[in-house]
């Protein structure tokens, strides 16, 4: 604790001993210090470079869509590369880990619900001795309740930049699980659907949507199971060997999720196939009935057909019950074909 006062002390007469937040500008969502495990303040910008050269201490800053400007500034302060800024000023990035020299730069692809729609979002990342940086893009959830978590456990944040880094990405797997459960929902809601009747268009149309959400899901999932895997291993610059087992961890969850998301495609594809089976099925069933109908109604069609050309020499014409034989034959093979028909369940 004493060294903890020793620390503000120095920043406070170095001119930056305010009470209001010293990070309240644009783009700026936290900035703070930290020195095994425990917070000490929050800091500026352009001190962060001082503070992450102080042993044992971790700069935290968390920024959301920042213009170039204060890139750039953060930039100067840890010495970041100049592609990663780039990268990290545009946002649509490929979930991706790259390496520059002590240096990591994280894309991370984000997911939850708002209004029963899934919405996407972008996090990068700049991890490296002593500093973490996250920078959102989009319709991403606050960072904000990973750092209160991490606060409240000094024994795990005093593993530093690592455990941040295993925070945030833990955080964003576990918030692709709610989104996987209202898919599933949606899901089974149309494979029951399927089962009962056939889909109607809308139906069909939701299908669609449901299975090209899955695929956005999908591709921002997929990449970073290979992200998360790497850190499985302590080839990576600064890695901590006692957090890899957390690393598994994410890469565990983050699997699970693929798999999820797999499963619902396939039954969504199911169900497709099933209901254009069902609706083929029915059409058959349909025209095997109109067959046999027009079957049945063809014989007193041709019969009416024979007697009603006419010609002088038809003796059938002078038989005195001629009409009532010929009436008899056309309901006797009437019945004979319905009953056929039934047999065959055509009718």
């Amino acid at each position: 604790m004493e060294r903890l006062k020793d620390l503000e002390s120095d920043f406070a007469q170095a001119g930056g001993g305010t009470t209001s937040p010293p990070y309240e500008r644009p783009g700026v969502v936290a900035a703070a210090v930290y020195q095994h495990g425990q917070r000490i303040r929050d800091i500026r910008i352009e001190e962060a470079g001082e503070w992450r050269s102080r042993e044992n201490a971790v700069v935290w800053i968390g920024l959301h869509e920042p213009d170039e400007v204060l890139l750039h500034q953060v930039q100067a302060e840890f010495n970041l590369h100049a592609l990663a800024i780039e990268d990290a000023a545009q946002p649509h990035q490929r979930p991706k880990l790259e390496i520059y020299g002590d240096a990591m730069f994280i894309v991370a692809r984000t997911a939850h619900m708002k209004d029963d729609e899934i919405v996407f979002g972008e996090t990068h990342l700049f991890v490296g001795r002593g500093y973490v940086v996250s920078v959102r893009h989009g319709d991403s959830s606050s960072y904000l309740a990973v750092r209160q978590r991490c606060e409240a456990t000094p024994a795990a944040l005093a593993h530093g930049e690592n455990y941040i880094l295993y925070s945030i990405l833990d955080f964003i797997v576990d918030n692709y699980m709610p989104v996987i459960e209202v898919v599933q929902e949606e899901v089974e809601k149309l494979e029951d659907l399927v089962l009962r009747e056939q889909l109607e268009k809308s139906d069909i149309e939701r299908l669609y949507l449901l299975r090209r959400k899955l695929l956005r899901l999908r591709n921002a999932v997929v990449p970073l199971v290979d992200v998360c895997r790497r850190y499985e291993h302590i080839d990576l610059p600064g890695m901590d060997p006692t957090l890899q087992s957390l690393f598994r961890d994410v890469t565990d969850h983050v699997r699970r999720v693929q798999e999820d998301i797999d499963a619902l495609r396939e039954v969504l594809a199911f169900a497709f196939e099933a209901s254009v089976m069902i609706g083929q099925t029915e059409q058959t069933a349909i025209a095997r009935k109109l067959a046999a109908w027009a079957a049945i109604l063809a014989v007193p069609t041709a019969i009416a057909g024979i007697y009603g050309m006419n010609f002088n020499d038809m003796p059938e014409l002078k038989f005195q019950y001629g009409y009532f034989v010929v009436l008899g034959v056309i309901i006797t093979l009437c019945l004979g074909l319905f009953g056929f028909f039934r047999r065959k369940k055509w009718l």
